[in-house]
């Protein structure tokens, strides 16, 4: 029989050699790999210790030399002392020049010399409109002093009794200002035949000025006819119901643009304290939240910190409410974790700046009801118009040589429309068209929402409002309305937050470049010794409020004129609500602020990706030296971490797939940032530190405690 041509067919003994064969190339495969995962570990291990003994060797001499560090860098902030002493100097000196220069304008921050002011000028009477106007201005600018002692003045230095005082300055002025448009009003519209239009034979008087604009039409003709008037002038325009075209009536539309309708807020003054070492004196951040007065004395809180020192060794922890709500027992942990932080190395500038987040009770939070703005939320922009129907008064008769008018009691009086009668109380009537036009001096982000004032209720609404039609290239807005109302144009407050980037960036002796990126715009600052000012903004390719632009004025006065003009990159102490902030420590956030004002005349900083990873008690920015003129390149930024207390600079770049936060190479810990900074520094940068002026310093650090880059990108 022959053999097929398959192969030879195994045996057990062969079958049963070669499973054991395998089974031991298996488990020697497993062998290796056991050692090779065991190796590795080790290595692992070895290398995590050496690592681990590194940090802790660097941490000891971060500790050793912790005294050293501190000293050098308090001897830095005295920068901050010495611009609030130029500063309370400064405020005595123009007191006495305004004393010696004896021009009759009284002194705002003194009651009688403002109390003589307003009696004076309440006793005279037939003022005619140009006149008020005229000295309306020289009332703006008393209003504006005393907002601008409110936000400037250190608050160790403003008693209560004295921002109550100057509150009701305030108010005073802004009725006595618009009890004198409505005396003028009234005297205008008893010659109003003398103003009567040649073609329509009605009254039209528009004046134009800085702060208002000012449109009265007099119904003269009383014709059944007449629909609607356009005050060509001032773009501005409104449409009678019929009822009112034939009647005694005169129609004002009185621009001003400023807001002095809306109310003052009053905000309280809280104490929050963190707690020191036990070796150390406890120290006590008192936080005082005044009122922010903008040009019109609205909306905004400002804020300023100090530092006192306390004796009796009371502990206490931070009680800031970060950017997001948290529950008491979220807080208490936070207050723990806070208790066991070291010092606060830092002692604060006595400026006003944008507050950090506080803590306060819910209960006391205000409940908006429906069609109320929320003026937390949302800002007026453009001023506000007052749009009022008027009785027309009796008109001078020429009799021969006598001219003779009817006098009478009541002053200025307003026009019922709707008409109020039982009779006509479930009635319907036509509603009032309105067109206005906006001010070329402010920004709308997006379409306004139109509101009303209620002067029952001391509030804006949106209701009783219709038909609202915008022509914003145009900056036009035309809407009815079902009565004749005081109106204002809303603007969303947070549209341009959070930032999309930022950065610092010196340009020459005590000068630097403050860019700040929305979503909407391009703002650029420059302050240059303790002046500031817009140096561009940009929105949709084209620069806008060229008005502002290139004037030097004071951080503060800055962030009130951006405000007024719709830009507002300054959050408040509500903003959080509104805005998906980084929340961060205040530890952290106001120490950088500060430490990067110190050095800022010699070093950029700017916005990086990995702040949003760092947690809470870390902020993450880029730092490069900077000497020349040109750009920073990629390349020349470096990222350091910062924690208030210790500070570090990373081994990951902006590029980088995941966030470390390990050393870089050849790299210390540093008790300050400052420290951190100078390791990698040129002699020449840090002799132009040392020789920095400390009003340039502390600008700096009103507008990044203004911006809050930090945590509003």
């Amino acid at each position: 029989m022959s053999g097929g041509s398959g192969g030879k067919k195994l045996s057990k003994a062969e079958r049963l050699k070669l499973q054991k064969e395998e089974e031991d190339r298996r488990l020697l495969e497993e062998e290796e790999a056991r050692l090779r995962a065991e190796q590795e570990e080790a290595e692992r291990l070895e290398k995590d210790r050496i690592l681990r003994e590194e940090r802790e060797r660097l941490e000891a001499k971060d500790q050793e030399r912790r005294g050293t560090e501190v000293a050098e860098l308090h001897s830095l902030e005295e920068n901050f002392s010495w611009a609030r002493q130029w500063k309370a100097d400064y405020r005595a000196h123009a007191k006495w020049e305004h004393y010696m220069q004896c021009d009759g304008s009284p002194d705002p921050a003194v009651p009688q010399e403002i109390n003589t002011f307003i009696s004076l000028w309440q006793e005279n009477k037939n003022e005619d409109i140009e006149f008020v106007i005229e000295k309306g201005n020289q009332v703006l600018n008393l209003i504006e002093k005393l907002c601008f002692l409110l936000l400037d003045t250190p608050p160790n230095e403003l008693m209560e009794k004295v921002i109550i005082q100057y509150q009701e300055s305030i108010l005073e002025l802004q009725s006595l200002l618009h009890q004198k448009y409505n005396e003028a009003t009234e005297h205008l519209l008893k010659k109003a035949n003398t103003y009567a239009d040649s073609d329509s034979g009605n009254m039209e008087v528009v004046i134009k000025d800085k702060n208002i604009t000012f449109c009265i039409w007099g119904n003269l003709k009383k014709n059944p006819r007449f629909k609607n008037h356009m005050f060509c002038d001032a773009e501005n325009g409104f449409d009678l119901p019929k009822t009112v075209a034939t009647s005694d009536v005169a129609v004002r539309i009185l621009h001003t643009h400023y807001d002095h309708i809306s109310p003052l807020q009053h905000i309280p003054k809280l104490h929050l304290k963190v707690q020191a070492p036990e070796s150390k004196p406890e120290l006590t951040v008192l936080y005082d939240m005044k009122e922010e007065k903008e040009g019109e004395q609205k909306g905004g809180e400002d804020s300023n910190f100090v530092i006192e020192k306390e004796s009796d060794g009371r502990k206490s922890a931070i009680s800031f409410k970060d950017s997001t709500k948290i529950d008491p027992d979220e807080n208490e942990k936070l207050e723990e974790e806070s208790d066991k932080k070291s010092e606060i190395v830092s002692t604060f500038s006595g400026v006003q700046v944008a507050p950090l987040q506080v803590a306060t009770d819910e209960k006391e939070e205000e409940i908006i009801g429906e069609n109320v703005v929320d003026l937390h939320q949302f800002t007026p922009v453009g001023g506000v118009y007052l749009i009022d129907a008027l009785k027309l008064p009796p008109q001078a008769k020429q009799i021969k040589n006598w001219t003779m008018v009817e006098l009478l009691d009541a002053g200025l009086e307003t026009y019922p429309y709707p008409p109020e009668s039982e009779e006509t109380e479930d009635a319907t009537y036509p509603c009032i068209g309105v067109t206005l036009r906006l001010l070329d001096s402010v920004i709308f982000f997006e379409e306004p929402v139109v509101a009303r004032w209620d002067s029952a209720d001391k509030q804006w609404r949106t209701d009783c409002i219709s038909d609202i039609k915008y022509k914003m290239k145009e900056k036009q807005i035309s809407f009815d309305m079902d009565a004749f109302y005081t109106i204002t144009l809303i603007q969303d407050a947070h549209l341009n937050m959070p930032y999309q980037s930022w950065e610092l960036r010196p340009n020459g002796t005590d000068e630097l470049l403050f860019t700040v990126v929305t979503a909407f715009a391009e703002v650029q600052m420059q302050i240059k010794g303790n002046q500031c000012m817009l140096s561009s903004i940009v929105v949709d390719g084209s620069e806008q409020l060229s008005h502002l632009t290139g004037k030097w004025t004071s951080p503060i006065d800055l962030t009130i004129a951006l405000k007024k003009a719709g830009v507002n990159i300054f959050p408040s102490d509500y903003s959080y609500k509104y805005v998906c902030v980084n929340t961060k420590t205040p530890l952290a956030e106001v120490t950088t602020y500060q430490q990067m004002a110190l050095v800022a005349s010699a070093f950029a900083f700017s916005w990086s990706k990995w702040n949003l990873a760092s947690g809470q008690d870390q902020v993450v920015f880029k730092v490069s030296e900077y000497l020349k003129t040109d750009a920073v390149k990629d390349e020349d930024w470096s990222l350091y971490m910062f924690n208030g207390q210790r500070a570090q600079r990373l081994k990951i770049s902006e590029t980088s797939e995941a966030f470390s936060e390990d050393l870089a190479e050849n790299t210390e810990f540093h008790s300050t940032l400052y420290h951190l900074i100078k390791d990698f520094a040129s002699d020449e940068a840090i002799e132009k530190v040392k020789k920095t002026s400390c009003l340039f310093i502390d600008a700096t650090y009103q507008l990044l405690m203004a911006t809050r880059v930090l945590t509003y990108s």
